[in-house]
């Protein structure tokens, strides 16, 4: 999942400014390095460009609000609702799924079996005379889909509460007000 598509998927909840943006990709996607704050604007800017956001006023201490459109919402009910063509992609998989199932009313089980089928498809068997290179290659490649799908059937049993987690997957904004300014060193 793009920052693009991130910053859409999170601003699905309603408006919000560029820190508290920043704040939620980092809570919700965890696993991804670090977003810089610089790129969050400016995606932003291409965002509101795109007619995919447009303003939304300001806070109570002047920070600009940022608010989704129709056809930014359109965009996520694309993004989150099937796994992208081709060859799965784990780090793809892993915004895609944590973001959906993250988001209240979201329903991420069509992304999840789309997932799944991604990666049964990847981990068929090639056709091919195999070297030792491709069938190490192969083994890998196996050895990646097997555990996408393991972690594929855990989010499963979670969204159907036999998975073991306390608390809700969903959630909106963080009440916690993001810090601003350089992070300490």
């Amino acid at each position: 999942m793009s920052v693009r598509n991130g910053l859409l998927a999170v601003l699905s909840l309603g408006p919000a400014y560029g820190a508290q943006l920043h704040a939620e990709l980092g809570d919700r996607l965890g696993h991804r390095r670090t977003v810089n704050i610089g790129q969050v604007y400016a995606t932003l800017d291409r965002l509101g460009v795109q007619g995919l956001v447009r303003a939304a006023g300001v806070t109570d201490d002047g920070l600009p609000l940022y608010r989704i459109t129709d056809d930014g919402l359109r965009q996520v009910e694309s993004d989150l609702s099937t796994a992208p063509e081709g060859s799965p992609d784990w780090s793809e998989m892993l915004d895609s799924v944590l973001m959906a199932t993250s988001l209240p009313g979201s329903d991420p089980r069509r992304l999840v079996a789309s997932y799944r089928e991604r990666w049964h498809a990847a981990s068929a068997p090639s056709s091919t005379a195999p070297t030792a290179q491709s069938a190490l290659s192969s083994r890998a490649e196996a050895a990646l889909s097997a555990a996408a799908i393991d972690w594929l059937d855990g989010v499963e049993a979670e969204l159907d509460g036999r998975g073991g987690l306390d608390g809700e997957l969903t959630r909106g904004y963080s009440t916690t007000r993001p810090r601003r300014g350089r992070p300490s060193a």
